[in-house]
């Protein structure tokens, strides 16, 4: 991407649209409350150090391990409903060559959580491990753990990166703002409530994200159902009407691809240092495996209203609709079709609540992985391998400077790289079917 093409997309030109002022102000309102709860947390975050017989590091990488039970529950659950959990699993079920057969999702990551608490909570911490690199750097030594960071920082750069842009596309659809805005202004909040609160303000605001989610897809859900444009959903879901059946078909050339996209999101989520946090911030095992099993039950739960969404999207004519002829399939714009429901097929401010929803589901899933970068670097790249006599401070401020080097500066950067491309192409919404 040329950068006179970035300037012209963030030229003062560009920016004179017909801003939907209602739609920025609720966004805008959002975030206050976010970020109020961060800075809420971080005050706690502070009282809970001088309680905690622990180590600083230990409060803000995994909450001096006496998080409360019922929030250790909503971070758990908010870390895994994020913004592609959401946005994916309407589009598999809106695709008319996918079809709900093919939303896994929802299974697999309760496998995943599952799993991990029947075989890994007890190991993890009956040692008093810290990040998931431990073990690793334990028993292989600080050259293997090193190079084992590498691609799980990379992963979660890119992840963060496609999120954003996901957010930054989906909120272009409904409110006339800026993809590049939102981008903006997501990675800001999620930097500063992060920095100044570790994992306490991480897991109190996932409880405000978590709320906003179930109220707010929830509240979507009865007023899509009932548009006057679409037909009966249970109908559509066996019987062609605008296009293939909802519920998809399952062939027997495909089914070692369908199980492997389970295992892959089931066991691949075990992996994931953003779920050894949770566990790990418990104060007993029995704690953290209800978290888990817990959190295995609302992820389905939560997976619903989206899954409903992409049902009547495809049951909808959307030639009946104010998006127009073709649908949103034909024009590429499968991987939107939740923002692009919210838009055409519920009323204005019952679509900010939706648009609040996915907000909170992407910032929940940008400040997990970007506590998770910065624990590990900080205390197993940082302290244990380039710095051993790090101070608690200094282990501190490591992790601070992944948080803003990631996210405040290179992911931005990224999400709206794809951003640009995607506005000069013509085609704003393609950032969320790549994702």
């Amino acid at each position: 991407m040329r950068f006179p093409q970035i300037l012209t997309v963030l030229s003062p030109q560009s920016l004179r649209m017909a801003v939907n002022w209602p739609g920025l102000v609720s966004i805008g309102v959002f975030y206050i409350i976010v970020l109020g709860t961060g800075i809420w947390a971080s005050r706690k975050s502070k009282r809970e150090e001088k309680k905690c017989s622990g180590n600083r590091s230990e409060v803000a990488m995994v909450g001096g391990r006496n998080l409360n039970i019922g929030v250790s529950i909503f971070t758990m659950t908010a870390t895994w409903v994020g913004g592609g959990y959401i946005l994916g699993s309407a589009e598999m079920v809106y695709d008319p060559t996918k079809g709900l057969v093919w939303a896994v999702a929802p299974l697999a990551f309760s496998m995943s959580l599952i799993i991990g608490g029947l075989f890994f909570v007890k190991p993890m911490r009956s040692k008093n491990y810290v990040t998931l690199m431990d073990p690793f750097q334990e028993k292989y030594g600080n050259k293997v753990s090193a190079v084992l960071f590498i691609p799980a920082l990379i992963g979660d750069i890119l992840w963060i990166a496609c999120i954003l842009g996901a957010l930054g596309g989906t909120v272009s659809v409904v409110m006339d703002i800026h993809s590049w805005l939102a981008v903006i202004i997501s990675a800001a909040v999620a930097v500063i409530y992060t920095l100044m609160g570790g994992l306490y303000s991480v897991a109190y605001t996932d409880v405000i994200q978590l709320s906003f989610i179930i109220v707010g897809l929830w509240l979507c859900v009865p007023f899509i159902l009932a548009s006057p444009s679409s037909a009966n959903f249970t109908v559509a879901a066996v019987t062609k009407l605008y296009q293939e059946p909802w519920i998809g078909r399952l062939e027997l050339e495909d089914a070692g691809r369908w199980v492997e996209d389970i295992l892959l999101l089931g066991i691949g989520g075990i992996c994931y240092q953003a779920f050894y946090q949770r566990v790990l911030s418990t104060a007993t095992d029995a704690q953290a495996k209800i978290t888990c099993y817990a959190a295995a039950v609302f992820c389905p739960i939560l997976g619903i209203p989206s899954i409903l969404i992409g049902a009547v999207a495809a049951s909808t004519n959307w030639n009946q609709t104010s998006y127009g002829s073709p649908s949103p399939y034909e024009e590429g714009k499968a991987g939107m079709i939740l923002p692009i429901a919210l838009q055409h097929l519920c009323p204005f401010y019952i679509s900010l609540l939706g648009i609040g929803a996915l907000a909170a589901a992407v910032m929940s899933s940008v400040d997990s992985a970007l506590l998770s970068a910065a624990s590990q670097l900080g205390r197993n790249i940082f302290k244990n391998i380039i710095y051993r006599g790090a101070s608690e401070k200094l282990i501190l401020m490591a992790g601070d400077e992944v948080r803003w080097c990631c996210v405040g500066q290179l992911e931005p950067a990224l999400a709206m790289t794809t951003l640009v491309r995607s506005t000069c192409s013509g085609s704003s919404a393609q950032t969320c079917c790549t994702v």
